[in-house]
């Protein structure tokens, strides 16, 4: 069993900063790609950023700049700092992970619950 848990969510002004955590935990035997997707309402699921076990990151245009994601591979965690956030930035945010299991070496790409994200004045 995988659980990816998030948190760091919240209500922020424009301007505003925040930082989300991911953590997985459970039969983990390696963890390749992680990353953070977002749905705002009535949108599909969008990729927000990624980052390789190697620490290669790749960024959506909308948030180039603005956004950092980083991850501690000794702790199995992934962070999303966002900065200069916008309305535009309200969504529900989603980290992902690809992990291959320690009990089965089978790969499978897990997601987290979900976390609100409200920019507003």
């Amino acid at each position: 069993q995988v659980q990816l848990v998030e948190s760091g969510g919240g209500l922020v002004q424009p301007g505003g900063s925040l930082r989300l955590s991911c953590a997985a935990s459970g039969t983990i035997f390696s963890i390749n790609t992680m990353g953070w997707y977002r749905q705002a309402p009535g949108k599909q699921r969008e990729l927000v950023a990624d980052i390789t076990k190697g620490s290669s990151t790749n960024y959506d245009d909308s948030v180039k700049g603005r956004f950092t994601i980083s991850r501690d591979n000794a702790k199995n965690t992934v962070y999303l700092q966002m900065n200069s956030l916008k309305p535009e930035d309200t969504a529900v945010y989603y980290c992902t992970a690809h992990i291959i299991s320690r009990t089965s070496y089978s790969s499978h790409t897990y997601w987290g619950q979900g976390t609100q994200v409200t920019v507003s004045s």
